[in-house]
C-alpha cells in the first residue's frame, strides 16, 4: 500500500505536494478545533450541572463565586454583576449577550479556513491536471504517430490524478468544516438557552423590573 500511495504522487505531478500540504493542514486545524469545541462542551456540560441547583436555590453570590472555567459559568456571572447593578431586564440581557459575543470569536476561530482549504486544494488539482495535459499535448505533438495514441492516453491518466487527489483532500475537509461548524452552533445554542433559563428564573421570583429602555 505504501508502496502505491509513492506511485501515485510520483505520476500526479508537481501540483501533488502542494495538496498534500493543504491536506495537512486542514487535517491539524480540524484535529485542533475538534478537540477545542469538545472540551469546552464538557466543561458548559458540567458547569450546567453544579449551577441548576444554585439557580433553584435563588444562590446568586454562590455562582459569582465559583471558579469553574467555561463560558456557561462566565455567562452567568456577567448577568449576576449586571443585576446588582440594576433589576431592569435589558440591561441584564445585554450583559449576557456580551459574554456570548466574547465567547464567539474562539469558538468559531480557524474553522472557516476548512472550507477554504477545500477549495485550494480541488483548484490545485485542477491546475495541476490542465498543465499536465498541456505537457502532454506538447510531447505528443512530436512523438510518433504510431505512439501517439498510447503516449496521449498515459499523460491524460498521469494527469487525471492530481484532479482526483485534489478530490480527496477537499472531501473530508468539507465535511469536517460541516461537522465542527454544527458543533459550535450547538454551543452557542446551549449558551443562549442558559442565558433565557437565567432571566427566566430571575423574573419568575420578581427580581427584575419590566421597565423598557427607549
Amino acid at each position: 500500500m505504501f508502496d502505491t500511495i509513492i506511485r501515485f504522487f510520483q505520476e500526479g505531478g508537481d501540483f501533488m505536494l502542494p495538496i498534500a500540504i493543504v491536506l495537512a493542514i486542514g487535517l491539524a486545524i480540524a484535529l485542533e478545533r475538534a478537540i477545542y469545541l469538545f472540551r469546552v462542551s464538557r466543561q458548559n456540560g458540567k458547569a450546567i450541572a453544579i449551577i441548576n441547583p444554585m439557580l433553584k436555590n435563588l444562590e446568586f453570590n454562590n455562582i459569582a463565586l465559583l471558579t469553574e472555567k467555561s463560558e456557561i459559568t462566565g455567562i452567568f456571572q456577567a448577568g449576576i454583576r449586571r443585576m446588582k447593578q440594576t433589576a431592569e431586564r435589558q440591561e441584564i440581557e445585554y450583559a449576557m449577550e456580551e459574554g456570548i459575543m466574547d465567547a464567539l470569536p474562539q469558538l468559531e476561530k480557524r474553522t472557516q479556513y476548512l472550507a477554504t482549504l477545500a477549495n485550494i486544494s480541488t483548484l490545485l488539482g485542477l491546475l495541476g491536471t490542465i498543465i499536465g495535459l498541456i505537457a502532454a499535448f506538447s510531447a505528443v505533438a512530436n512523438a510518433d504517430p504510431a505512439e501517439k495514441a498510447s503516449l496521449l492516453s498515459e499523460s491524460i491518466s498521469v494527469a487525471m490524478n492530481t484532479t482526483a487527489f485534489g478530490l480527496i483532500a477537499a472531501i473530508p475537509l468539507l465535511g469536517f468544516h460541516a461537522v465542527l461548524q454544527t458543533k459550535t452552533l450547538d454551543i452557542i445554542t446551549n449558551l443562549e438557552t442558559a442565558g433565557v433559563k437565567f432571566l427566566n428564573i430571575i423574573a419568575k421570583n420578581n427580581l427584575l423590573s419590566n421597565v423598557e429602555t427607549k
